[in-house]
């Protein structure tokens, strides 16, 4: 038990010992501070990279056309693939795994979009209803585009919460009115709030349907995107086969041939993700505790050297009456309150970074851009860092103890 008369011999000790103490600090300080720091960039790197992954489902499976560079059947290399309506109504009603579809008509560039004497450009997604699912579209007014817009063309649209801003006065109904696309006018059914990036507010949704009509672009599809029901890798990696070799037989490619179709898998490519940072979330953990383990190493020689030098003392000391017990427990004592007041000043400085780059340094919105995120650690972890630190920094000074209690009184009077 610590008591009054050896807190002050422990201080003491370690005030005329300023150099030798402050640099065996210095190594436990600097190892907490890297292990925090580490921690919370590791922590916020992963943060920003699962934000990119937010905009869309995870679960989702995107499905791009290109051109053949295999011939196939008789058929030359250099092909255009081309999506249709069929593809779409084929892939919904024969795969059962598919959960949310939706497929996309490109109207290339931005548009300039006008109501009254207002007007801005603005990009136009010509989707489906499934969209709003797969790009995880929150709509804050009104609804999204449905089945009944699909089956009467009707020429309606949802706005993104930019377009409404830059369209209407902040207290004007929106809902209900129109705006004019191309010559166009569209009745404005919702508007929505997307948190992808800052473009993905500037959109505005068309149904599909209508927009083939208009644009003569027949039945043709720009692109396909899904959902399953399920989250299983290997379920995702099947139902991909089974599309690569459905859309192959449709549009007579080769399976084998990637060029012709591009897919995109969200789900493998989180997965992969998730174990890259399982990877690095462990090397962080290796040189963070490797750093520790050097600082500990330091404080243990650091008390072989002060046992050493303090022979004589420690002779005087049991020669006087003092016990055993009393001399391991001052010097362990000494490198508990070392270990433990660098520690903590370690892990409070890193702390106090890492907030100080998350409140001045990163945006206050994250955006499509924002590959690194909130960077932070959970004090539950380096509370017990620090825990273990200061046990570890005891069981350091335990063999010192040891080895002073063992020196003879009568030898170590003579040193």
């Amino acid at each position: 038990m610590l008591n009054l008369e050896q807190s002050r011999e422990v201080f003491d000790s370690l005030w005329r010992h300023k150099l030798r103490s402050g640099l065996t600090s210095l190594s436990v300080f600097w190892g907490m501070l890297m292990l925090v720091l580490l921690l919370g960039s590791g922590n916020g790197l992963q943060r920003g990279v699962t934000f990119q992954f937010k905009d869309d489902a995870i679960n989702s499976i995107w499905i791009y056309p290109g051109v053949t560079s295999m011939p196939y059947r008789g058929l030359p290399s250099g092909r255009s693939i081309e999506f249709t309506n069929s593809d779409y109504q084929d892939i919904r009603q024969q795969e059962p795994a598919v959960d949310r579809l939706t497929g996309r008509y490109y109207l290339r560039g931005e548009f300039s979009v006008s109501r009254g004497d207002r007007s801005s450009s603005y990009y136009i997604r010509c989707v489906h209803p499934d969209h709003q699912y797969l790009e995880n579209t929150e709509v804050t007014q009104g609804r999204f585009l449905n089945a009944f817009d699909m089956r009467s063309f009707r020429k309606v649209c949802v706005i993104g919460v930019d377009v409404a801003a830059g369209l209407y006065e902040p207290d004007e109904t929106v809902l209900g009115t129109y705006i004019k696309i191309k010559g166009v006018l569209y009745q404005v059914v919702g508007i929505f709030d997307d948190s992808g990036g800052r473009n993905e507010n500037k959109q505005i949704y068309l149904p599909v349907s209508t927009a083939q009509r208009i644009d003569n672009g027949q039945d043709r599809l720009s692109q396909l995107m899904l959902t399953m029901h399920s989250s299983d890798i290997d379920a995702s990696k099947r139902l991909e086969e089974s599309l690569r070799n459905r859309l192959s037989e449709v549009h007579r490619f080769d399976p084998a041939d990637e060029q012709a179709i591009y897919i995109n898998n969200s789900l493998e490519e989180f997965k992969r993700f998730l174990g890259l940072f399982a990877g690095i979330q462990v090397f962080i953990w290796i040189i963070g505790i490797l750093t520790l383990i050097a600082g500990i190493i330091g404080i243990s020689n650091i008390m072989l050297i002060s046992v050493t030098e303090r022979t004589r003392e420690i002779g005087v000391r049991k020669a006087l009456g003092a016990t055993n017990r009393s001399i391991v427990s001052m010097i362990m004592q000494e490198s508990i309150l070392i270990t433990g007041i660098a520690g903590y000043l370690g892990m409070m400085l890193g702390i106090g970074l890492l907030c100080v780059v998350n409140a001045y340094v990163l945006p206050t919105e994250p955006s499509a851009e924002t590959m690194f995120l909130n960077p932070g650690v959970t004090p539950g972890v380096v509370i017990g860092a620090l825990i273990i630190l200061v046990v570890s920094g005891g069981l350091s000074g335990l063999i010192p103890a040891i080895r002073a209690v063992r020196i003879a009184p009568a030898v170590a009077m003579k040193s």
